[in-house]
This record gives structure tokens, C-alpha cells and sequence, in this order.
């Protein structure tokens, strides 16, 4: 029994060992860290790391007992260095990769921790391409491109410019960010994106090529989406080109605001070439925690242990440090230790040269990368906690404006308050959702050094000019004409439109081109097709707005009243100086001064009586009767009634003057107005019901009119060609080879008629059923000129 009880305790103390050997925490972590030391987010980066290491382990509250190594290796802005640094950080067990700042290098890097199931935390990566199904491994504590160009494209569209031009890096970076861009300008109905690359190493010759190229296009709205560049060579080359003034837009993306962040206060001038410029920065929220952090680095820089200011990456490299920090932790006090093993893949590598065999599979990848999904906490950027596609919940962005060397916050963004002028932070608890109507923005200053919203476009240099259409009448030359041998056209329809181009603040260029030969008025059907075919961009003259000519073209307002009228001799009766007497009859004159005189007598004897003013010697009150009487007329009698039956009669006499004045006034305004016709034609219908013949205008709708809409046959239809054709065709009749009227649109008439007093328009204007009186709106260009309908 003995020996059985010391066998029992020995196996019991053989179990505890093992199990305390295999629970034991690491005395050490290591992490890697790959990004380009010496660049705009390195220099901040790296110094950020290097002190949340320095916190972690200081803190007796995470990863007690076990040490946290950062491994630091340089990419050198290079894909394939970048990818070598990492084989040589892998080889030395790290358990996750902070960085790669740049996106190309993280689509090669990805690839490796893939692989190798090693999670890659990137804290500057913001390519939109870098997704989560492709790279499961890869995990982004900063806000994706994606987030960014659905902000610049809400800014663009929140000032109403359709027409933009994007200057992007050509890589991974900028051709994904900028198709982002693309994408969201065509959610809001962008008419055009000019996608502008410039080289990875561009130069200033690269920079001066594209904007000269630029120039020659119709927008002004500028979107630069590059890497982070302290020498701001785009800015300071487009001023050199006067780029920088009135007519331009400068848009940039967050590497802007990196940039100037980083900048010392001795180089704040270099923020001259930045007037006007607007930019976003991605929003951290004030807090204790970051501005101590501010504090201490300001400290660091004072005994010179910093060559940078800190930037908003270098917020993120810190909390990105922290992120897997806290991660490592709770994989430790799980019970799970850090193993490696080889992967048969690359154990069957028969190229030994490569030392492939050093390269090892994390087996705790899967389980490490869960708890970095899993990881909330406040950081120095905010709450950083991770959604479903493994990028960091936004917390929306700063809108900054430049003006005069100072850096303004002028408003922010968020995804559930859109744009506002106060920190989104701050609006939590308010009515959740945006619309159009409630975002809100500060005053920007544009490049000009203005306020107010510049236009954003000009007409393109490269642009030919406007290829107008003009009619090249025969007649009606009033109207549009070319002068005799001098190719300058002249007329009513040319001065509105030259008058319209003062109204538009930027110049239009153009060419008047003639459509017609001069010896007879051309068909005004087929340039409104010329104009459809892109032979003419537009036509100026007097075109009439027809159903199916609308049908092909756009017309601007109209600027004069038309339609279709009938023309037939007339004869006009002469007024005499007795006009006035005509309205009534004899008969009717006298019962109308019986009227006066009856009122009188009948007022008198009412009032005379009790009424002073009817009172006095008899030649006092004859005048009073008749000037009582007569004074109603006009409505001037100075004399009262009092007695009831005088009022009464007062009322009724009063109705019955109103209902003589009336008639009287529009029997005068009749015979002055009404002319006597010389032919039983009353109008359109009318003439339709006689077989008489129709003159009409060679060139005019009238005829197609005539004859489909209102059925006239097209024997009675004679083409006129000219004024004195209307007038000869008129005088000789219907029984003598003429006409018996013309149908021709207002405007020829009233110019026909202002010549001759024998003829006049008979009946009311009439159009054809259905006409469209288009004011649809055309950028930059009046499409058609032409009379109202």
C-alpha cells in the first residue's frame, strides 16, 4: 500500500509540473513593425510606437509579467524591400505586423500574412482595395479611402459642382481612392471626372505637364489625392502657373492635413501657396488622454528627441500598438501559448537557396486576430473598436480651409449627421439622419481670397468655337440678314442674342454660319435637323418652337409673342370731329336730356321744402335744380338730399346713369376700333369654309399646317415669297390670280402691316394644337433663338 500511495503522489506531481509548464506567461512578445522611417507619417510613427511600447510595458494592469518587443524594419517607400523586411521580421517569431503606411506594400505584405497567419494591423493603409475577403488577415485601425471619398464627394456635390478633375499617384493608393471617388460622384449625378495620374516618382516637370494639360479641359474643380509631400509641389507649381486665382477649386484629400500637421511653426509660411485650398482631416475627439499625450510629445521635442510634429497617424500608430497589446493579453489569459510550425508547402521547396525552411506558420493566428476583432477600448483617437469588414468604426472627418497661413476647421462629417459646424461627438443624443437642408458649413475662403462660391468651370481652351446656325432670308430681313458683300450678320434676332451673351459672366465663344443661299427663305425643318445631326451646336433667328421641332432640339425663353394670324384687305372709316355724338340716336339724346330735366323737377319739389339749399329767389333755384341734376353726371353736386323720397329717387336715377354712361362708352370705343371689312371673312374658320385661294410665306410651318392640321387642300395653298407679293397678291383677289388672305405668323405681319393701312389682321391669333413652349435649361449655351409661340 505504501509504495501504491508514492506512485499516486508521484504521477499527481508529475501532472501539476506540466500543466505549470504549459501555462507559464512568455517572459517576452515580439511584434514587427514595417513602415518607411523617414517620411511625413514615419517620422511621427515611429516615435508614437516606440512610446505606447514603452507605456505597455510600464503598465502593470496589461501583459503583467510578459514584455512587449516591437521589431522595427524600414520599407523604404519600396514594394519589394518592404516584402524582403518582412520575411526578416517573420524569421524572428513575431505574432502580428504593425504597418505598412503605404497600400501598395500592404497588398504584398497581406499576401505573406496570409500565408503565414500572422495578423497585419495597419494603422496608415488606406487603399479601399485592401478587403477583407481578400486578405482575412489584415486589419485597419485607420478609416478606409472609401469613407474619404464619399466625404469629398458630399463636399463637392454640397456646392453644386457636377464637373471635377481628380490629380491622383498612379498606385494602388491613388488609382483605388480615385475610382472610390469616381463611384461616388456618380451616386450624385456628376456629369464628368477627368482621372489626371501622375507618376509614383513624379518631378516638377511631370507636375507642370499635367496641370498645363488640365487647362485645356472645362472644369476647375480640383480633387488631389497623392502622398503626403512637405516641399507641396502641386500647390506651389499650379501657382506659378496662375492657378490660384478666382476661377479655380482646390480640393484635397487627408494627406494634405498630414502634411501641414507635421510641419514646425518656423515653416508655417509655406502654407502661403495653400490659399484657398480646402482639405479633410480625419476627426479625433478632444480628451484628456490625447492632449497629455500632446503634452509629453512637445516635451520629447523640446530635449530634441524629435524631429516631427505629431500627425494623426501617429495617433493611430500609437492606439494601433495598444489594439494588439490588449489583444496578446487576453490570448495570454486564455491559456494559449505563442507556437510555431512548419508548413509543408514550403518544406517542399526544392530551392534551398531561399531559406524558406526559417519561415513559419503561427498557429495562434486565427485565434490572435479574433481577440483583435474583439478589442474596444478609448485610445488617444477615440473609441477604437472594429466593424465586421475589419476597418475601424469611422469617426467622420475634420473640413479645413486655409486662408492667410492659418489652418480653419470650417466644419465636420459624420455618417449620421452629414456636415455640421459642430464636432459630431457633441450631437450625440440629437435627432439622428441628415438631409440636404440641414448641412451646414463655415464661410470658406476660395483661392481668389473671396467667400463666394466660385463658378468652377470655364470654357475650354481647346474648345472650338460655337457653330451657330443663322436662317439667310429673302425676305423679312428686319429680322436676320447678312449685309450685302461684308459676311456680317445683322438683324432683330442677332441683337437679343448678342445682348443675352452681356448677361453671361464668362465669354462664349462662337461663329455665325448661314443657312440658306439668300434668293429664297430656307427651310427652317431641316436646320432645326442640322442642329439634331451636330452639323450646327446651335441656331439663332426667327425659328417659331414647333411639337416636333422640340422633339429634337432644346429652345431657350422665348422673347416674342407669335401664332398664326389671317391677313385680309380692309377698309377704315374715317373718324370726324362729331365722333363723339354717334353712340346714340337722336331719339335716344333727347329721352337722355328729358332724364336730366324730369330729375330735376322731381329732386326740387322733394327737397324744397325742408332743404335749404333748394330754397332762395326763383332764378337761385332754377340753377340749383339744373345743376343738381347735372352734377350727377360727373359726381360733383355740392347740394345734400334730406328728404327720404328724394334719396330714393337719388338711387334709382344713379343706376340708371351708370347703365347710360356704359353704354355709351363702349358703343364710342367700338366705332373708333371696329374696322369695316371689304370681304365676308370673319377668320380662320371662315376662310377654311370658303374654296377661295390662301397666300402663306415659303419657308414657314404654315403650310405644313394648312394643309395636315387644319385640312386645306393644297391646290388653294399660293407660296409668296416677299412683302410685295403679299401686298400684290391681295390687291388683285381671289378672281383675279390672287388671294383672298394670307396665314403667316404674327411677328412677319405686324412688320408687314406697319407699312401699309389697307389690310389688317382678321380675327384672334390661332396655333397649332399641341405647341411646347420649352425653357428647359442648357449649361453654358442658349440653344435656339427663336419667337415665342
Amino acid at each position: 500500500m505504501k509504495h501504491l500511495g508514492f506512485l499516486s503522489f508521484l504521477m499527481v506531481w508529475v501532472v501539476s509540473q506540466s500543466c505549470l509548464v504549459g501555462c507559464k506567461k512568455p517572459a517576452s512578445v515580439n511584434i514587427g513593425a514595417i513602415f518607411t522611417f523617414d517620411s511625413v507619417i514615419g517620422r511621427a510613427a515611429k516615435p508614437a510606437m516606440e512610446a505606447a511600447v514603452s507605456d505597455i510595458n510600464g503598465t502593470p494592469t496589461i501583459l503583467n509579467g510578459t514584455r512587449l518587443n516591437l521589431i522595427k524594419a524600414d520599407a523604404n517607400c519600396n514594394a519589394f524591400l518592404g516584402s524582403v523586411e518582412a520575411y526578416q521580421v517573420i524569421e524572428q517569431e513575431v505574432v502580428a505586423f504593425i504597418g505598412p503606411q503605404s497600400s501598395s506594400i500592404a497588398h504584398m505584405i497581406s499576401s505573406i500574412a496570409n500565408g503565414l497567419q500572422v495578423p497585419l494591423v495597419s494603422y496608415a493603409a488606406t487603399d479601399p482595395s485592401l478587403s477583407a475577403k481578400q486578405f482575412p488577415f489584415f486589419v485597419r485601425t485607420v478609416q478606409s479611402d472609401s469613407n474619404q471619398m464619399n466625404v469629398m464627394a458630399s463636399l463637392v456635390d454640397f456646392y453644386g459642382w457636377k464637373e471635377v478633375i481628380g490629380i491622383y499617384v498612379d498606385d494602388d493608393y491613388g488609382r483605388n481612392g480615385i475610382s472610390a471617388l469616381n463611384d461616388e460622384l456618380d451616386k450624385r449625378m456628376a456629369k464628368t471626372f477627368y482621372k489626371l495620374p501622375l507618376p509614383l516618382n513624379f518631378t516638377q516637370t511631370d507636375i507642370v505637364a499635367l496641370l498645363e494639360e488640365s487647362k485645356l479641359l472645362g472644369p476647375r474643380v480640383y480633387v488631389v489625392h497623392v502622398n503626403p509631400d512637405p516641399q507641396l509641389r502641386i500647390f506651389s507649381t499650379a501657382e506659378e502657373l496662375q492657378m490660384m486665382t478666382g476661377d479655380y477649386v482646390w480640393f484635397a484629400t487627408d494627406w494634405l492635413s498630414t502634411t501641414i500637421d507635421s510641419f514646425a511653426p518656423v515653416n508655417r509660411t509655406a502654407l502661403l501657396v495653400l490659399q484657398g485650398v480646402v482639405g479633410l482631416r480625419q476627426h479625433i475627439p478632444e480628451s484628456n488622454q490625447k492632449k497629455d499625450f500632446m503634452a509629453r510629445w512637445r516635451k520629447m521635442q523640446q530635449k530634441g528627441l524629435l524631429r516631427s510634429e505629431l500627425n494623426t497617424y501617429g495617433l493611430c500608430a500609437y492606439d494601433t500598438v495598444w489594439t494588439v497589446a490588449h489583444s496578446i493579453d487576453k490570448y495570454i489569459n486564455d491559456g494559449n501559448n505563442f507556437t510555431f510550425s512548419s508548413s509543408d508547402k514550403l518544406n517542399d521547396t526544392k530551392t534551398s537557396e531561399m531559406h524558406l525552411k526559417k519561415l513559419k506558420v503561427f498557429d495562434g493566428g486565427a485565434i490572435l486576430l479574433e481577440h483583435i476583432m474583439n478589442t474596444s477600448f478609448s485610445g488617444l483617437t477615440g473609441e477604437v473598436r472594429f466593424g465586421l469588414d475589419r476597418n475601424i468604426l469611422t469617426s467622420g472627418y475634420d473640413v479645413i480651409n486655409i486662408d492667410k497661413m492659418v489652418v480653419h476647421t470650417v466644419g465636420y462629417w459624420s455618417d449620421i449627421f452629414g456636415f455640421s459646424v459642430s464636432p459630431p461627438e457633441t450631437l450625440r443624443g440629437t435627432k439622428k439622419g441628415h438631409s440636404v437642408l440641414d448641412q451646414k458649413l463655415g464661410s470658406v475662403t476660395w483661392p481668389s481670397g473671396n467667400t463666394q462660391r466660385p463658378r468652377g468651370w470655364v470654357i475650354a481652351e481647346d474648345e472650338r468655337p460655337l457653330r451657330v446656325g443663322v436662317p439667310y432670308r429673302a425676305s423679312f430681313v428686319d429680322f436676320v440678314t447678312e449685309l450685302n458683300g461684308t459676311h456680317k450678320i445683322t438683324g432683330y434676332c442677332i441683337d437679343v442674342f448678342t445682348e443675352a451673351l452681356k448677361f453671361i459672366p464668362y465669354n462664349v465663344p462662337y461663329k455665325f454660319e448661314l443657312f440658306g443661299d439668300g434668293r429664297s427663305n430656307p427651310n427652317y425643318n431641316r436646320l432645326i435637323q442640322m442642329i439634331a445631326d451636330d452639323v450646327f451646336d446651335a441656331a439663332v433667328g426667327d425659328i417659331a418652337i414647333v411639337k416636333n421641332r422640340t422633339k429634337m432640339v432644346d429652345f431657350s425663353q422665348p422673347y416674342i409673342t407669335t401664332g398664326l394670324v389671317v391677313v385680309a384687305p380692309i377698309h377704315n372709316t374715317k373718324s370726324s370731329a362729331w365722333v363723339f355724338l354717334k353712340p346714340f340716336t337722336a331719339d335716344m339724346w333727347c329721352m337722355t336730356a328729358g332724364g336730366f330735366c324730369i330729375i330735376a323737377v322731381v329732386i326740387w319739389i322733394l327737397e324744397h321744402r325742408v332743404n335749404d339749399e333748394f330754397r332762395g329767389p326763383p332764378r337761385r333755384q332754377l340753377m340749383t335744380m339744373f345743376m343738381f341734376s347735372i352734377s350727377t353726371l360727373f359726381k360733383t353736386n355740392q347740394e345734400v338730399t334730406v328728404s327720404s323720397l328724394g334719396r330714393l329717387v337719388m338711387v334709382v336715377w344713379l343706376f340708371l346713369l351708370m347703365v347710360v354712361t356704359s353704354s355709351y362708352t363702349a358703343n364710342l370705343t367700338s366705332i373708333l376700333t371696329v374696322q369695316q371689312l371689304s370681304s365676308p371673312i370673319t377668320g380662320i374658320d371662315s376662310l377654311i369654309a370658303n374654296r377661295w385661294p390662301i397666300g402663306y410665306q415659303v419657308g414657314s410651318f404654315a403650310y405644313g399646317y394648312l394643309s395636315e392640321t387644319l385640312n386645306i387642300h393644297k391646290s388653294r395653298l399660293v407660296k409668296l415669297h416677299s412683302p410685295e407679293e403679299y401686298e400684290t397678291a391681295l390687291r388683285l383677289g381671289p378672281d383675279n390670280g390672287g388671294v383672298a388672305a394670307i396665314v403667316d405668323e404674327l411677328p412677319y405681319v405686324e412688320l408687314f402691316l406697319s407699312k401699309r393701312t389697307d389690310f389688317g389682321i382678321i380675327g384672334q391669333p390661332f396655333t397649332k394644337s399641341g405647341w411646347d413652349l420649352l425653357s428647359r435649361e442648357i449649361p453654358r449655351l442658349p440653344s435656339t433663338c427663336r419667337p415665342q409661340s
